[in-house]
């Protein structure tokens, strides 16, 4: 649904954006992840041409939107919504009225626009809300106006531009559940700007994690949540314990996903090896719809070889952090 291949973006001497390339499927939500000045707001505003890339090219649904201007750059940017961080609802105009705006542009009759306005009230969960003007409505139920808006002229793209950064916590979830819904049952492509690994892990099939303007890691969440050196698994998961390595231990991090994670792994360590196992941090987190665990062992004993054999047979990440070199060797050999 969108293709986008070496984008650059500068201002004077500031390099905003490098040489992003991605291709975003059909119904999938692609979140975009970085601090303040990573660059996720320019990608945002270049794919809908609120900014002209300085080179490289926009694909959204076959169309190349770094080649229109005019007219035709009007139409297109209409088959892409667009939310906001902060609303940007216009005050003087009840609920309903600014859903309807957009169609107002765009030439619906009276009759149409209030159809339309009636029919997004109910999807956005806002019915008996249309008369009220923002003033009067909370801040998860002006997000709600602008998804609906967004909305308005039937898209086949949504923009989301850190559009629960100045919600609570409870309403940014209720937002994002509503998206998701969104996603599934009108086959939605979302792409989706965050600094909040939260919404990343709540929502997003797969991201990319942006660092001055380049993308520093990329992949399926729940596959990079089951990699314990990525940057995405440091962020998800507990941090490494400090506490003094034993004598004759070993340390290392162990990651799963799917059936994996119910499995009783550490059970079948302890009864098949001449091992002990301390677990000194862990948790195991739903991630992409599917369970995803890390756990940071400690392990000491005859057989602490054969049993990180066995869980690379498991087909279970294993990142060993402190303890003999040997045993880092049997890591790094691991196909």
């Amino acid at each position: 649904m969108i293709t986008i291949r070496e984008l650059r973006k500068v201002y004077g001497p500031f390099v905003a954006l490098e040489s992003f390339s991605e291709e975003i499927q059909a119904g999938e939500i692609f979140g975009v992840i970085g601090q303040s000045g990573a660059g996720k707001s320019t990608l945002i505003r270049c794919v809908n041409r609120l900014e002209t890339p300085t080179s490289g090219t926009v694909v959204v649904d076959g169309q190349d939107i770094t080649a229109l201007s005019g007219p035709d750059l009007r139409r297109a940017r209409q088959r892409m919504g667009m939310i906001f961080q902060h609303f940007n609802l216009l005050s003087s105009r009840t609920a309903a009225g600014n859903i309807a705006f957009p169609l107002e542009v765009m030439g619906y009759s009276r009759l149409q626009r209030k159809a339309r306005v009636e029919e997004l009230l109910a999807l956005v969960g806002l019915e008996g809300k249309g008369n009220n003007y923002p003033a009067q409505l909370s801040g998860g139920q002006k997000q709600r106006v602008g998804i609906a808006r967004a909305l308005a002229a039937k898209p086949k793209v949504l923009l989301s531009d850190e559009a629960t950064s100045a919600l609570d916590p409870q309403t940014t979830r209720s937002i994002l559940d509503l998206l998701k819904d969104l996603n599934q049952k009108m086959g939605l492509t979302i792409l989706l700007i965050t600094h909040d690994m939260g919404v990343v892990k709540h929502i997003c099939d797969r991201v990319a994690i942006l660092e001055k303007g380049r993308v520093v890691e990329r992949g399926r969440v729940a596959d990079l949540a089951a990699q314990p050196h990525s940057r995405l698994a440091q962020d998800f998961f507990p941090q490494r314990s400090q506490q003094p390595l034993r004598s004759g231990s070993l340390r290392a991090t162990i990651a799963f996903q799917g059936e994996t994670a119910n499995q009783p792994i550490i059970s079948r360590l302890v009864r098949q090896f001449d091992i002990e196992v301390n677990i000194l941090k862990g948790s195991i987190e739903t991630i992409g719809g599917q369970s995803v665990g890390q756990l940071q062992l400690e392990l000491s004993g005859a057989e602490t070889e054969a049993a990180l054999q066995y869980l690379y047979q498991q087909n279970i990440e294993v990142e060993v952090h402190d303890g003999s070199p040997a045993f880092e060797q049997l890591v790094d050999s691991h196909p």
